[in-house]
């Protein structure tokens, strides 16, 4: 490739070749088969080799859509071409591809390209629900993944056991080129669409997140769990006597962090104490290997994928009421103002005198005398603690930080794994003070690496981009909000907007606009600051248990502490932390994605239960076929242009809103309304709305009965299968002779 590089055109494969020594040419030949066969070389029509990008072609990937279009995002981070479907050329969502660009222009505006070569397929396993077909024998797959626009045709021979309306995992063997159909065989049936736990159970393994354990991690991890040894125990600075709690949720097992409070005279010293997994699990160890796979815990509504097995995670590494633990401690003397005057690090061992939880901190905040009375010997500290965290957030408010205080849900199951409810998660001053607690530790530990040089995994949160700022301060001006320099954008910026938006009508469409307007918060080994903290140096040093980035800064830290931070050691870091931390962020955002997945089945499932009712919501989205609006239990749902009577509207993406052609009647981000619940689509989990017209003066289609939408969507969506599965009957047809 650098020889095709440096002299700029194709070359004959026998001219590359010559470029090596004769001992080494066949290897060199095997290579360019395996490149050719990437699509990272092809052949020209002249039989000559030559780089895609030397034909005009770019490289990146695919993002699907249900519709069967797509968009390419480059790798070299240029802006995103639209692929209309017919440009697509059997690829699929997150495919590796070539494209050349065209002259064409979407409706929308976007510049558009066409797949030229597939260079690296995303997907080899589908899951989804399986039909049996009723025309011919065998049936199709219908993906959950709604960006795989296809169904993949499944022959009886390679169904298996599968049932109709069976949740199953396909192994794709045939992929569509245009010209024949996406195939596959069943490997495994998760269980009946309908029966408990398969829902959950289909998102892990669409997600590929790993289930078990390695046999040589679990042996590992039974050896670990037993009581800390006099040994370790001597080497530490010991914490045993003093006052330390736990705070964390009811139903939490991996506790891995724990917190005391001495008062000073002039400020407090505050214990931040972190279970010291890196103790416990060494580098290039099973257990190791396995978490750094994992790359974080995944949570679901009803089960935790955790990062390690539950003998480290909810065993010896957990911070347990009464038992000696292993801790690694930041010390830090905060004074009055909020800043932290002085800090420092040790090794300890613990042994916490209340497992506490949230509410009932959150109670004795309130005056609960029974609870008060209970742990009389924490409450003047707990108050102590209360007081220091107004301070600490105080400070940080000060120099800009940026709080968008969005709801989570809490989502309810019965004994049968059934969603009965979906509400607001309570976030109360125990919740808020905890959280100030840990950011000022990561803040210091990150602190403190920087200031001495040395390598670190840092979280780091850049400036929102220049293209993205333009959008959101055109935006502002029509609302009056816009900001008058955008050459010097910082935190403060936008905190001081949503501070004038308070209260106001506005508030939710800017805060909406101006969350949507930042960049997201990855790994890096750089310290590039956190913009939405306002924090120069940050990283994640509290959930070790939960979290791999975390147990890498803390045997970063340790190696600082103990003088192990040799020139090696830095060198080393220097050559591997870059894709460490590549890994970690991507695994992040797949446990992300699966855990808003299974939160979005579950919201549906609970709606189910609610059609025909009407709720309040704002509008939380706009696209081109209606908006979104979510519900004041977190629930969103969709209200579909189609189903407003009256007037054509017209989706206005840059001012976030849609318009009545003729009435110019707008609906906006952020605006109110009222709307009633017309059906609920478990399969692409999705909830569909109907304006309720005495509230805001739309006007849904005439109804006859309230069940009648939800069957309508129903039809819609099997509509929708049945015209997929169509052409690939189609396609079958051409390809086979039946």
């Amino acid at each position: 490739m650098e020889t095709l590089r440096r002299e700029g055109k194709p070359l004959a494969p026998e001219v590359v070749l010559e470029e090596f020594p004769a001992e080494e040419r066949d290897a060199a030949a095997v290579a360019i088969e395996r490149l050719l066969s990437e699509s990272r070389l092809i052949l020209t029509r002249k039989r000559k080799l030559a780089l895609p990008e030397q034909t005009g072609l770019t490289y990146g990937r695919i993002q699907g859509n249900a519709r069967g279009y797509g968009f390419f995002i480059p790798e070299d981070g240029s802006a995103d071409l639209f692929v209309p479907a017919d440009a697509m050329h059997g690829a699929m969502h997150g495919d590796k591809v070539w494209v050349r660009p065209t002259e064409t222009v979407s409706r929308n505006g976007s510049a558009e390209a066409e797949v030229m070569l597939i260079a690296a397929r995303a997907q080899m396993n589908i899951v989804g629900t399986f039909e049996k077909s009723q025309s011919t024998p065998g049936g199709y797959v219908i993906p959950d993944d709604t960006r795989l626009y296809m169904d993949a045709l499944v022959y009886e021979a390679a169904a298996g056991s599968a049932k109709h309306g069976d949740k199953v995992v396909l192994k794709i063997t045939q992929y569509p080129d245009g010209r024949r159909p996406l195939m596959g065989e069943v490997t495994e049936v998760l269980g009946g669409k309908d029966e408990a736990g398969t829902d959950i159970l289909s998102v892990i393994r669409r997600m590929e997140l790993p289930e078990t354990f390695s046999k040589a991690s679990m042996r590992q991890a039974r050896s670990l769990n037993k009581p800390v040894n006099a040994d370790a125990i001597a080497r530490r600075e010991d914490l045993r006597g003093q006052l330390i709690i736990t705070i964390d949720g009811a139903d939490a097992k991996d506790l891995d962090d724990a917190v005391s409070l001495v008062k000073l005279k002039d400020g407090w010293l505050l214990g931040v104490h972190i279970a010291d997994v890196s103790h416990y699990v060494q580098p290039g160890t099973a257990l190791d290997a396995d978490a750094y796979k994992r790359g974080t815990s995944v949570y679901f509504p009803d089960r935790v994928l955790p990062m390690f097995p539950p003998e480290v995670s909810n065993g010896v590494c957990s911070l347990t009421e009464g038992t000696e633990k292993l801790t690694i401690s930041c010390f830090m003397e905060i004074g009055k103002n909020g800043k932290v005057m002085a800090h420092r690090f040790s090794e300890t061992v613990i042994k916490t005198a209340h497992r506490m939880t949230y509410d009932d901190v959150n109670a004795i905040f309130d005056g609960d005398d029974a609870l008060r009375e209970k742990y009389a010997d924490i409450v003047p500290m707990l108050e102590e603690m209360r007081t220091l965290m107004e301070l600490i957030n105080a400070q940080r408010v000060k120099r800009g930080s940026i709080d968008f205080d969005l709801d989570e849900a809490k989502i309810t199951l019965n004994k049968a794994g059934k969603a009965t409810d979906v509400s607001v998660a309570v976030r109360g001053i125990a919740n808020r003070m905890i959280e100030e607690f840990m950011l000022i530790a990561n803040e210091t530990v990150a602190q403190h690496a920087f200031d001495l040089g040395m390598p670190l995994v840092y979280r780091v949160h850049e400036t929102p981009d220049k293209t993205k700022l333009a959008d959101l301060n055109a935006f502002l001006g029509t609302l009056g909000y816009g900001i008058k320099s955008m050459g010097n954008v910082k935190p403060q910026t936008f905190q001081k907007i949503l501070q004038k938006v308070k209260g106001t009508k506005e508030e939710n469409v800017v805060s909406r606009v101006v969350l949507r307007s930042m960049r997201k918060a990855r790994y890096a080994p750089e310290c590039l600051g956190h913009f939405g903290l306002a924090a120069p140096c940050y990283c994640h040093f509290t959930s070790p248990i939960r979290r791999y980035p975390d147990l890498m800064v803390h045997r970063m830290l340790r190696e600082i502490l103990h003088g192990e931070m040799t020139k090696e050691r830095i060198s080393r870091y220097e050559e591997t932390l870059e894709e460490l931390t590549r890994h970690c962020s991507e695994r992040e955002v797949t446990a992300m994605e699966a855990e808003r997945a299974a939160d979005d089945l579950k919201k549906c499932e609970y709606m189910q239960s609610r059609i025909g009712t009407v709720e309040t919501g704002v509008i939380s989205g706009v696209a081109q076929y209606g908006f979104f609006v979510q519900l004041s239990n977190t629930v969103e749902g969709m209200v579909r242009v189609t189903s407003i009577a009256g007037d054509f509207y017209v989706c206005d993406a840059k001012n976030y809103r849609m318009v009545g052609r003729n009435s110019k009647r707008v609906f906006r981000l952020g605006d109110p309304v009222r709307v009633r619940v017309a059906g609920v689509d478990l399969e692409n989990s999705n909830v569909d709305f109907e304006l309720v017209p005495s509230a805001n003066g739309g006007a849904p289609r005439p109804k006859n009965g309230e069940e009648k939408p939800a069957k309508a969507a129903e039809g819609k969506t099997a509509a929708k299968s049945r015209h997929r599965r169509a052409k690939n009957a189609g396609k079958v047809a051409k390809d086979t002779g039946k």
